[in-house]
């Protein structure tokens, strides 16, 4: 009988993430992990399959689907590469420019790339629910709340969510401040010129609030991802629909049919 198992390589596999994906994937039935690859993690192993340093272990492996969760710039390389070998890509790295997104769209031609800011599906609704309520509500804030390690702010998440509330409203209110006692008390304008603010917290992981409010009356959607397991069934899902979505997707909304 012949394996049918997705096989899949995890970049950025002696991290946090890259090893709950490693978890995730080695757990599933119609998944096959047959690679990992970390320069930092090299020589390591996880599941049975030897860290490696090169990507072309990845090709030697036979893989199908690599899941990348590194940072912006090994990331282009990563995604380079699955472009040119026909590799499809499950990307949860942020902080790419719309260059390197042309960039991608160019370089997928034989396999397909998804590049979500979150995979956790609370997260993904969350986002959605936003997008809809914004058209009826005059002001919004975005607070992102993350664990101490994270290096990047705002999150890809709340930048994600303020583009799609931009993109669903442009009546928004101005901001009524004048004056700062501290500088950046009012936090970062994104896009529509909506506040963004980002806690870093020991204790935390992934959170992350929009305030909307209007005349007498405020709505506040939450989302709490208290594990990174939370992000895992999103990242399984995307590696066994990536086959069915061409070129280059934003977002996990198509493969929830969303």
């Amino acid at each position: 009988m012949t394996d049918s198992r997705i096989r899949v390589g995890v970049f950025g596999a002696g991290g946090r993430m890259g090893a709950a994906v490693c978890d995730a994937v080695n757990a599933d039935a119609d998944l096959e992990l047959v690679a990992a690859v970390d320069p930092a993690g090299a020589g390591q192993s996880v599941h049975g399959v030897s860290i490696s340093a090169d990507p072309r272990a990845m090709a030697d492996a036979g893989v199908q689907v690599a899941v990348d969760f590194t940072v912006a710039a090994a990331a282009r390389t990563n995604l380079s590469w699955c472009g040119l070998h026909g590799v499809h890509a499950v990307v949860g790295t942020t902080g790419f420019s719309d260059d390197d997104l042309s960039n991608f769209r160019s370089s997928f031609q034989s396999s397909n790339c998804l590049i979500a800011a979150n995979f956790a599906i609370s997260a993904v609704l969350m986002m959605k629910f936003a997008e809809m309520a914004s058209p009826w509500f005059d002001t919004a804030e975005i607070i992102e709340l993350h664990h101490d390690n994270k290096a990047d702010a705002p999150s890809g998440t709340a930048m994600a969510t303020a583009k799609r509330m931009a993109a669903a409203s442009t009546e928004w209110a101005a901001d009524p401040t004048t004056h700062e006692v501290v500088e950046g008390a009012r936090g970062g304008k994104g896009p529509a010129d909506i506040r963004l603010h980002a806690v870093r917290m020991r204790g935390m992981v992934a959170h992350q609030e929009v305030i909307l409010g209007a005349a007498g009356q405020t709505l506040t959607i939450r989302q709490d991802s208290y594990d990174r397991v939370s992000f895992m069934p999103g990242v399984v899902l995307a590696c066994k629909k990536i086959a069915g979505l061409p070129g280059l997707t934003l977002g996990l909304e198509p493969v929830l049919g969303l």
